[in-house]
C-alpha cells in the first residue's frame, strides 16, 4: 500500500493490541484510535471523531464491529458480547457490517457446499494500516489492509477493504476493492452486510414504489427457518401488499425473518441511490451507493429474542440464495485475469437535522 503525498500511515501489527487494557495509540485534531484486544483475542480499533465512533477489526475481515453517533448505536441487537474468532460469520453473528463474499455468498442452498456468506467475513487479514489525510469532504482517517486468497489450480485474488471516517459526520465510507491475480477468469458474489438496529415505528424512504414489482418478497424459505402456515400466509399477503413493512409499526412481523427485493431504484446526477430508515426521534440511518457498482438491493429484517436487525439496504452484485441459485440467475459476475471491482458504499448515521435533505434527494430520485 503506497500513501497518497501528504497522507501519513501507520502500518499495525497484531502486537499493538494488549490484552492488558486499551491504549491510545493515535491522535489528530477531532481523531482518537484506542487499540485493544478482546476476552476472545480478536483486536480491536475504536476510531472516535466528534460525535462518536466506530469500532473495527482491523485483521478479523476488516468488519466494522459496532458504531455509535450522537449516542445512537447503529448496531443490531445481538447475543454476542463480543467478536470472536470462527470458520464462518455464524461463529460471531453481532457486527454493525461486514465483508459478505467473495466467491460465493448468501445462504447456501441444498446443492452448495460454501458457508453462510463466503469466505472473507472472517478472513484473517495480511496487512493492516491507519490513514490520515484530506479529501474533498475534509480531514479523514481510515483503516486499510489486504487479503490474500489463493488456492492450488483454484482462484487466486487480492481484497483490499478500507473504512474511511470524516470529522464532523456520521456517515462512514466502506470500499471493497478486489483484484483477480489469476490467468483465469474468476468468479465473484459480494455483499457489504449492514445490520442496523431494528427501531419499531421507523419508516423507510426508498427511490422505488412499494409495488409487488419493486418490493418484491422472498417466498423461498432458507434451510434455517422452519416455517408456520401463518408464517407462509404472512409472505402471500406481503407479496400482495409490500408496502405493509414502509413503516416497521408491526413488530411481531419479523419473527422468523422476512427479506425483500428492492428494484428500480432511482438515482441522482452522479448515479448514486439512497435510502433512508427514518428513526420516531426524527434521526435516521442511512446507505447511498451506485447500482452500477451493486446492481441488487436487499432488505432483510429480524426481530426475535436473540436478534434484533433491520438491514434495510444490503448493496450486492447478487440476491442472498446462495451460489447455485445465483448462477442459474445469471448473477454470478466475473472477473477477468488482472481486473479490479471496487465497491464503494457510504452508510452511517443523520441527526434529525439532516434527515429532511435526505429526503428530499430522495424524493427527487424517485421523480426522475
Amino acid at each position: 500500500m503506497s500513501a497518497v503525498a501528504g497522507d501519513t500511515v501507520l502500518h499495525l501489527q497484531p502486537d499493538v493490541f494488549s490484552a492488558n487494557g486499551e491504549r491510545l495509540i493515535a491522535e489528530s485534531g477531532a481523531f482518537a484510535v484506542t487499540a485493544f484486544r478482546y476476552p476472545s483475542s480478536v483486536e480491536g480499533l475504536r476510531i472516535a471523531n466528534a460525535r462518536g465512533h466506530v469500532t473495527v477489526l482491523p485483521f478479523l475481515g476488516q468488519m466494522i464491529w459496532d458504531a455509535v453517533f450522537d449516542g445512537r448505536r447503529l448496531t443490531m441487537g445481538n447475543v454476542f458480547p463480543y467478536p470472536r474468532n470462527g470458520a464462518s460469520i455464524l461463529e460471531t453473528y453481532g457486527a454493525f457490517a461486514y465483508h459478505a463474499g467473495i466467491l460465493r455468498n448468501g445462504t447456501p442452498g441444498p446443492q452448495d457446499t460454501h458457508p453462510l456468506h463466503g469466505e472473507m467475513p472472517v478472513t484473517r487479514m495480511d496487512s493492516a494500516h491507519l490513514r490520515f489525510g484530506h479529501d474533498v469532504e475534509g480531514g479523514f482517517i481510515e483503516v486499510g489492509g489486504h487479503a490474500e486468497y489463493v488456492m492450488g489450480f483454484g482462484p487466486h485474488y487480492v481484497a483490499r477493504p478500507r473504512v474511511r471516517l470524516h470529522e464532523g459526520s456520521g456517515l462512514i465510507d466502506v470500499e471493497m476493492a478486489v483484484e483477480n491475480l489469476s490467468a483465469h477468469q474468476m468468479e465473484l458474489m459480494y455483499m457489504l452486510h449492514a445490520n442496523f438496529d431494528f427501531v419499531a415505528g421507523a419508516r423507510i424512504h426508498q427511490p422505488a414504489d412499494y409495488s409487488p414489482q419493486n418490493t418484491v418478497v422472498r417466498k423461498t424459505v432458507p434451510g434455517h427457518v422452519t416455517p408456520s402456515q401463518a408464517f407462509l400466509e404472512l409472505l402471500e399477503d406481503l407479496g400482495r401488499n409490500p408496502a405493509r413493512m414502509r413503516e416497521l409499526g408491526e413488530p411481531e412481523l419479523y419473527s422468523p425473518e422476512q427479506v425483500f427485493y428492492i428494484r428500480g431504484l432511482g438515482r441522482d446526477a452522479e448515479g448514486r441511490t439512497r435510502l433512508v430508515m427514518e428513526l420516531p426521534g426524527r434521526d435516521a440511518f442511512s446507505v447511498a451507493y451506485r447500482p452500477q457498482d451493486l446492481p441488487h438491493c436487499v432488505r432483510w429484517i429480524l426481530n426475535d429474542g436473540d436478534a434484533q436487525v433491520a438491514a434495510f439496504a444490503l448493496p450486492s452484485t447478487c440476491e442472498p440464495e446462495g451460489y447455485t441459485a445465483e448462477k442459474a440467475k445469471g448473477h454470478v459476475r466475473l472477473l477477468a485475469p488482472g481486473e479490479m471491482a471496487r465497491f464503494p458504499v457510504k452508510l452511517g448515521y443523520l441527526s434529525a437535522g439532516e434527515v429532511p435533505a435526505a429526503i428530499s434527494e430522495i424524493n427527487d430520485m424517485n421523480k426522475g
